[in-house]
């Protein structure tokens, strides 16, 4: 039983909605999602409630529950911030990275169009999500280059027993027979060596392999290509910011300052950095 001793049974939709949102901001997540659940069943057409109930699942790490109810929210209403930004959130927990990119991303879109401030919690959500895809994609990497690890040492013994067993059938004299064989050993322990070696150095790379947010557009978050500079000092992708200002307004989707495609300024020394990061880690060009 919910501990809270509120009357519910008379109260509007609305005001079942305020007393949820009273609720959540003391952290009463299961007494908030009652009320969420009650403004619903007398109104089940308003997406704000949906939204509301699944921010309480989120916090309760009921990922499943959060997609659900994100996703009636965005049945009704499919360009609700909320409702895409917590159902990435969601599918970033339950591994399903490309479809949480999209929705976040989208809820990115829709915020400037909206021109709501987020702040950086979004553009942090895409980071993290592309971050965890991007791990995943590694360990696939890894898994793979194990396993050609192996198979080439596989070759390389099988290789050599077949060899020395040629080598028996061949040879007459016993002590020769050793001699070479004894040779043959050694030029396979070597290729061994030497391709573990290789594989050795190949992973010491990949550990270091990480591309900084501060290389990555604010707008795609790709990896820069044509950095320019806004007045306010905040760097963007040209192609990006220039179809923000023509599609979203002329305002810098950060700070909120006035913004036009005149006052964009090539970043030279952005550029310099992003090449010279590129040219020590042609991996990046995947990320």
């Amino acid at each position: 039983m919910s501990k809270h001793t509120y009357t519910t049974a008379n109260l509007t939709d609305k005001e079942l909605k305020e007393q949820g949102n009273r609720l959540f901001s003391l952290r009463r997540f299961e007494d908030a999602m009652n009320c969420y659940t009650k403004a619903i069943i007398k109104n089940p057409s308003v997406a704000t409630y949906f939204t509301n109930r699944a921010l309480c699942h989120l916090k309760m790490k009921r990922w499943e529950a959060t997609c659900q109810d994100c996703r009636r929210a965005l049945d009704i209403d499919n360009n609700q911030v909320k409702g895409h930004f917590f159902l990435g959130q969601a599918l970033v927990e339950l591994d399903c990275y490309d479809e949480a990119i999209k929705h976040l991303h989208r809820a990115n879109d829709l915020a400037r169009e909206q021109k709501l401030n987020f702040g950086d919690d979004i553009a942090a959500q895409i980071r993290i999500a592309r971050k965890k895809r991007w791990n995943v994609q590694e360990e696939k990497r890894i898994a793979q280059e194990i396993e050609l690890q192996s198979y080439l040492n596989r070759l390389i013994n099988e290789d050599m027993q077949r060899r020395i067993e040629a080598l028996k059938l061949e040879a007459n004299n016993k002590d020769d027979v050793s001699s070479k064989a004894s040779k043959i050993e050694d030029e396979c322990n070597n290729y061994r060596s030497e391709l573990n070696i290789l594989f050795s150095k190949m992973d010491e790379r990949r550990r270091k392999r990480d591309v900084p947010d501060y290389l990555c557009g604010k707008i795609s978050f790709e990896i820069l290509n044509e950095p320019v500079i806004t007045p306010s000092g905040i760097t963007y992708e040209k192609k990006d910011i220039e179809e923000h200002l023509e599609r979203v307004g002329h305002f810098d989707p950060v700070t909120r300052v006035k913004l036009t495609a005149d006052q964009l300024i090539p970043n030279f020394t952005m550029k310099e950095v992003v090449d010279a990061f590129l040219q020590e880690n042609e991996w990046a060009l995947d990320y």
